[in-house]
């Protein structure tokens, strides 16, 4: 058997050394940006929505999370995640199970969920290669998330109070994920908390799909020299308390 493939995370809670492979959805720029933005107080419970290879799983663990569940498709990423854990000795505290967004902890009441889902469109992600298994957001790259946030809802595993963290993207139809994150939080417990910019990868930004995307108005990129750039923003959306939600849905 050939040895793993390692990459040294140096982002937050860094350095530490994980087992990536091919077919596993390996940390990016959102992945640090994200890492940047999280709020985690000691003994919080954390749900990683799209774990991949559990990068920001234990990044939660590294910042005094109590348990972190971490939820994937991909049986692939869930074995990668899993000996990573064994791998860094947070395996008591950090677990992986294989599913559908939140079908595998609906029985979990968190205080943090973090929202890293694919929020690519489908025909960018096919010329990218970013996503090994093909999975990618949808046409629009907002119908995912936006089925997340409905799951969200729908299985109540958000405590009142808790935090979703959600990145969002000019790469991507943002506004429509933005619609639902207004209508399950209420648009008072959305806060921008970071913003960065990346620029896009050669094959990407000359693709005929980026081009089509940009003249239907669902892509919002800007140029800078010759290179095409795109925001990403992460999000704090605060559950609110049940007497507060219902005037957020109606």
């Amino acid at each position: 058997m050939s040895a793993p493939d390692l990459l040294d995370w140096k982002g937050r809670t860094g350095p530490f050394t994980i087992e990536v492979n091919p077919g596993v959805f390996a940390p990016t720029h959102t992945s640090r940006t994200i890492a940047e933005a999280l709020e985690i107080q000691p003994g919080d419970t954390v749900i990683d929505v799209g774990s991949g290879s559990g990068v920001l799983s234990f990044v939660a663990a590294n910042l005094g999370a109590r348990h972190v569940y971490g939820v994937d498709l991909s049986q692939a990423s869930v074995a990668v995640a899993t000996r990573n854990a064994e791998r860094l000795g947070v395996d008591d505290r950090v677990e992986f199970r294989v599913g559908n967004l939140l079908e595998p902890v609906r029985s979990i009441q968190a205080d943090v969920i973090i929202g890293d889902v694919s929020g690519i469109p489908d025909e960018i992600a096919a010329v990218s290669g970013w996503f090994p298994e093909g999975h990618a957001g949808g046409p629009t790259g907002a119908e995912l998330p936006a089925a997340m946030l409905e799951s969200i809802r729908e299985n109540g595993c958000l405590r009142p109070g808790g935090r979703l963290y959600l990145p969002t993207g000019t790469i991507q139809a943002e506004n429509s994920i933005l619609e639902v994150a207004r209508r399950i939080f209420g648009a008072a417990n959305l806060q921008s908390l970071l913003e960065r910019e990346f620029p896009l990868p050669d094959v990407v930004a000359s693709s005929k799909a980026v081009a089509r995307m940009m003249k239907e108005g669902i892509l919002h990129l800007h140029a800078r020299g010759s290179r095409l750039l795109w925001r990403l923003q992460v999000w704090r959306c605060e559950m609110p308390a049940v007497s507060d939600r219902a005037l957020t849905t109606s």
